[in-house]
């Protein structure tokens, strides 16, 4: 899985976070995503899918992706009203030959989580308290401050209508340094055999995020020579 290259010139920012795109994600802009047809909104979806399907490398790739991306609009469709603010669709080729297929589709997003007062590390250990179902839970102290990280294995329910395929599914819980609300980075996939990549990748999102705004970093670099 070549998804851990250099994430250079790949910045990106969403109400206050500041974030790196890895290699081979795509931005989806969310309301574009459960847009009317023929809006401008449905336009700008069309033109970047358009993207991603030009690097398929084969149509039953772009089929498989196209699965995926609607399976994936109806997952938005309840984020959105939860606090996504950013949605990412990835694709990179499985280079292991260890799997079934020529293509490992995923999906990036970002949610802000309001929680009550306390202290950073709190707030981390409090969101994995409520977190049903995860394992594979730790904590770090990063650059933006203390973190958790968890993952969960869940089937969705046939009634759902998404791909009854095991989803993988891996979180960072970052607080926001002013102790009022946290950021919940996800990383979903299908691709069970890639676990440790993705597990990795999602830490390497996360050692990058920032919550100062551009203009301070800049200012405190130049006090500082």
């Amino acid at each position: 899985m070549r998804s851990t290259g250099t994430f250079a010139n790949s910045w990106s920012e969403e109400d206050g976070l500041r974030f790196a795109i890895p290699p081979g994600f795509t931005p989806l802009p969310i309301d574009s995503l459960l847009a009317c047809p023929g809006s401008p909104e449905a336009e700008q979806l069309n033109t970047a899918v358009a993207s991603i399907l030009a690097s398929a490398p084969d149509e039953a790739t772009r089929e498989r992706f196209v699965v995926n991306l609607t399976a994936a609009q109806r997952m938005i469709r309840a984020l959105r009203v939860s606090g996504t603010v950013h949605c990412s669709l990835g694709l990179h080729r499985d280079d292991s030959g260890s799997g079934d297929a020529d293509a490992l589709l995923s999906l990036f997003t970002i949610t802000w989580v309001g929680t009550s007062w306390a202290p950073g590390a709190v707030i981390a250990a409090r969101a994995l308290a409520t977190s049903q179902g995860h394992t594979h839970i730790s904590s770090a102290e990063l650059a933006c401050g203390p973190a958790a990280f968890s993952e969960a294995l869940r089937t969705p329910i046939p009634e759902s209508g998404i791909p009854a395929a095991p989803l993988l599914q891996f979180y960072a819980h970052l607080p926001h340094p002013d102790g009022t609300g946290l950021a919940l980075l996800t990383l979903s996939t299908t691709a069970t055999l890639h676990r440790d990549s993705y597990r990795t990748l999602l830490r390497r999102i996360s050692e990058l995020v920032t919550f100062e705004e551009p203009s301070t970093r800049t200012a405190e670099n130049a006090k500082s020579r």
